[in-house]
């Protein structure tokens, strides 16, 4: 990948070159640039080993007279150098020039729209307990997708679906009712989902000593883990609940309700919402009729049992079932029933996406096989952005044993690292403590988020409170910070009322350090559509990163206020403005705020 201007100019002249030197062109789809290597003058790279065919000619003769030609016929090409087959092209300073001038002051990273809906699905949290640092990364992914995607062009339908029914949630309602004593949120000064949660890790403690007590009397493991007196009473609530039972109804939507309370309170703190949501409770039927229907077309079968399964051995799978014997549905049923339901409340969405832990990869290929073979087209249109765990110093978190990492307890802590780290700093002498709480928050925020972000959602990877605030690391607050400094720089630059007009591009002569930053941010746009196209806001994060590291060595190194030269000065704080900019719809799409004052 390479910034598509760049490409957009030097490919056709790289067609026009083989044709007037060989009488024949590679296409234009096979040609590609790639950024140069660091150790080799250069700015954009090409491989000519796979066209020596065209030319007849071994790599180094076929390079050097290709660079020969697009020097002599593309003024924007100064000079170049090979390496083997390697032909390392030179772009003049001109064009890095009327670049900057061209879009300083606008929003290189906004597309025109593509006319394509596109729906993400994160966060889908389960009702028993409060969010965790698990579901920080699923949030802050999907978040950060969408609004990707939206900056490349696409309208976004951002949903959830809201798992608020089953015996897990059953659990916690038995706990409540046994050991509660009427607690509330509003009683107890405790969230609604910290409440609630807290009667799921009861119903495991006491779970745990029932299965005890079985085996000591006799019982196997197995038999005790089937038949605790507990767990009894969850299966039976279960059911009852499905029968409609109006009293268990009502104690559900209560209980259900103070977590709904407490998770939109954390979301308004994470700086998420969302379009739709769906609940579990409202969907678990669906799916059955379509079941049904593939049966009837020969896509599904019935075993001897009544239970209804689909054969995905041709696929390199196994067989599934779809519905139990008793006509009760499975999750697959009712994800096969959502799917179809969306796409027929939104009827222009062109692809669905759903943000879900690679514990599920299997699920969701299974999933996409099925919806395909009951001839939905749009099936070809659905993906699974799949993330990998994230761990801590003190190792893996467990729901039932109360040992997660709770969001809101994580949230408090990265902002207390930024508040102890930020105090120690002279520099905010003058704020106000209302404005120091409003910069800290900022701060730590996106700490986490950066943090969750910067890594390729592919891979498990380790949170470190403390690292993710470092000023001078890979961290957002690092980022933050560098659009502090330039913001001040502007300020500065206002009082005295140094001009920023438009440089005189025909005898400027670019320093290292002022290239290095304009081809970062020339490669933006290509770097949005990749992490568009890949679904994988670390691309972004991390040339976010490589601009304002860049930017900072061109700004310790190379004097803007104090040059005496009018144009030089004014060039220097077009560049600085243009990475503030940029930097903060970067930061804006990966959902973190920058402030103008750090």
């Amino acid at each position: 990948m390479f910034q598509d201007r760049l490409q957009a100019m030097l490919v056709p002249a790289v067609r026009a070159a083989f044709l007037d030197l060989f009488n024949q062109a590679p296409e234009a789809g096979a040609i590609g640039f790639q950024p140069t290597r660091p150790e080799f003058e250069g700015d954009a790279t090409i491989n000519v080993f796979p066209f020596l065919r065209l030319s007849g000619q071994g790599p180094e003769q076929t390079a050097r007279a290709v660079g020969g030609h697009l020097v002599a016929h593309v003024p924007e090409v100064e000079r170049i150098n090979v390496v083997k087959g390697f032909l390392n092209i030179v772009i003049s300073d001109a064009y890095w020039l009327t670049f900057l001038g061209e879009t300083t002051g606008q929003d290189i990273l906004q597309f025109p729209p593509t006319g394509k809906q596109v729906m993400v699905e994160f966060a889908s949290p389960n009702t028993n307990k409060p969010l965790h640092l698990g579901h920080l990364r699923n949030i802050f992914l999907g978040w950060s997708v969408g609004r990707i995607l939206g900056a490349a062009g696409n309208e976004v339908v951002k949903v959830q679906v809201v798992n608020d029914r089953g015996i897990h949630i059953c659990k916690s309602m038995v706990a409540w009712r046994m050991f509660g004593n009427g607690e509330t949120p509003q009683g107890s000064g405790l969230k609604g989902d910290k409440l609630v949660g807290k009667y799921y890790v009861e119903f495991d403690k006491v779970y745990k000593a029932e299965v005890a007590g079985l085996m000591a009397a006799g019982s196997t493991q197995a038999d005790a883990e089937k038949k605790a007196p507990i767990l009894l009473d969850a299966q039976d609530m279960l059911r009852r609940w499905e029968a409609h039972t109006p009293e268990l109804r009502a104690l559900w939507a209560m209980m259900n309700g103070w977590v709904y309370d407490g998770f939109n309170a954390t979301y308004a703190r994470a700086g998420v919402s969302f379009d739709r949501n769906y609940y579990e409770s409202d969907t678990y039927l669906l799916g059955k009729e379509d079941v049904l229907k593939g049966v009837e077309k020969g896509v599904f079968f019935r075993k001897e049992d009544g239970s209804v399964w689909v054969d995905n051995t041709p696929e390199g799978l196994d067989e599934k079932v779809l519905m139990r014997a008793d006509g009760t549905s499975l999750y697959m049923t009712q994800d096969i029933g959502t799917a179809i339901k969306r796409f027929e409340e939104f009827p222009g969405l062109a692809r669905m996406i759903y943000t879900v832990g690679n514990e599920q990869d299997y699920h969701f290929k299974v999933l996409f096989i099925i919806l395909k073979k009951l001839g939905f087209s749009w099936a070809d249109e659905l993906y699974h952005l799949s993330y990998g765990m994230v761990d801590l110093p003190g190792g893996k978190m467990k729901s039932r044993e109360g040992t997660v990492v709770d969001a809101d307890d994580l949230m408090d802590e990265v902002v207390a690292e930024a508040r102890s780290a930020g105090e120690q700093l002279s520099k905010l002498d003058e704020f106000g403590e209302e404005e120091k709480s409003v910069l800290f928050e900022m701060i730590g925020m996106a700490a986490l988020k950066y943090f969750l972000l910067k890594v390729d959602p592919k891979k498990r990877m380790l949170f470190d409170p403390k690292a993710s605030i470092d000023l001078q690391g890979h961290t957002g607050p690092f980022i933050q910070y560098t659009y502090a400094r330039i913001q001040s720089l502007l300020r500065k630059a206002g009082k005295l009322s140094t001009p920023t007009g438009q440089l005189a591009i025909d005898h400027y002569r670019l320093l290292p350090e002022e290239k290095v930053v304009i081809k970062l941010l020339h490669q933006f746009p290509a770097v949005l559509n990749e992490s568009a196209t890949k679904l994988d806001p670390s691309a972004l994060a991390n040339h976010t990163y490589d601009l304002v590291k860049a930017y900072n060595t061109f700004y310790q190194t190379v004097p803007v206020l104090k040059e005496e030269q009018e144009d030089r000065r004014a060039f220097r704080l077009a560049l600085s403005m243009s990475v503030a900019s940029t930097a903060k719809k970067a930061m804006w799409c990966l959902g973190m705020e920058v402030p103008e004052r750090m």
